[in-house]
């Protein structure tokens, strides 16, 4: 939160992946001029591919919304054991020690393998860990994990309250890209918005999402996706518009927005 205000921000999101868990500590370590929308970023799988769901200002105590990110969580544990003794049998001398003193209390994630793969020196950075020799989709390490539909996914966060956006969808260093009708079934599904503004999208890429967000009605929006020490400290290199942001906001109705 202290580095959102450094950065000159005076509404920050709050999106950890299949979990709320930072909510609270972040809503503490406000300070003053900073606002705070609670939110996630909820797994999802769509064609084969990982897809991810921003969800933002939703009750997160909604029964089944509970329920499900439980499952997720409890899903991404027991992948990343079994990817760690894929790990193991390749001889790579990575073990599940390493990696839960990596991620510490976060959820546990492949970016956790990756770190500890650095560290055993089997590769020499993060993007030749989310490879095909590794721990990329199909890779010889990798394992699919619990997620939901993302057209369910929608229709559950909107009965908890919230709002949804479509996460980084041409960020094809994430493996995938979503194709532009698939975003389209999204928005005939309930989606509200879509993740225009992201590091990994390039110039023409923004105005293809942009021109498409138009198209469907879908509230554009921006974030740094910022990941700590994974990323490097990029809070506030990617921003959400004054109208978009208001038009997120008034179509919310879990949770309210957060001020010191």
């Amino acid at each position: 939160m202290r580095r959102a205000a450094s950065a000159g921000l005076d509404v920050i999101a709050l999106t950890d992946h299949d979990t709320v868990a930072g909510i609270g500590e972040a809503a503490a370590a406000l300070p003053p001029g900073l606002a705070l929308i609670s939110g996630m970023e909820l797994s999802c799988r769509l064609a084969g591919h990982s897809v991810h769901l921003l969800g933002y200002l939703f009750d997160p105590s909604h029964p089944e919304l509970a329920d499900q990110t439980r499952a997720i969580r409890n899903s991404r544990v027991d992948r990343a054991k079994a990817m760690v003794a894929r790990l193991g049998e390749l001889g790579t001398g990575v073990t599940w020690e390493q990696v839960t003193a990596i991620a510490g209390a976060g959820v546990i994630g492949r970016p956790h393998i990756a770190r500890a793969m650095i560290e055993a020196g089997v590769v020499g950075s993060l993007e030749e860990a989310f490879t095909a020799d590794w721990i990329g989709p199909g890779g010889r390490a990798h394992v699919r994990r619990y997620a939901l539909d993302p057209a369910d996914a929608i229709s559950l966060l909107h009965a908890a309250g919230g709002v949804t956006v479509l996460a980084h969808p041409q960020a094809v260093t994430r493996g995938w890209s979503v194709p532009d009708d698939l975003i389209s079934e999204l928005a005939a599904a309930g989606l509200d918005g879509v993740e225009v503004a992201h590091p990994d999208h390039n110039s023409r890429q923004r105005t293809q999402l942009s021109t498409v967000a138009r198209r469907l009605g879908l509230i554009e929006t921006g974030g740094s996706d910022d990941h700590g020490l994974l990323t490097g400290d990029r809070i506030g290199c990617q921003s959400t518009g004054q109208d978009d942001l208001d038009a997120l906001v008034q179509r919310a109705s879990g949770a309210p927005v957060i001020r010191a």
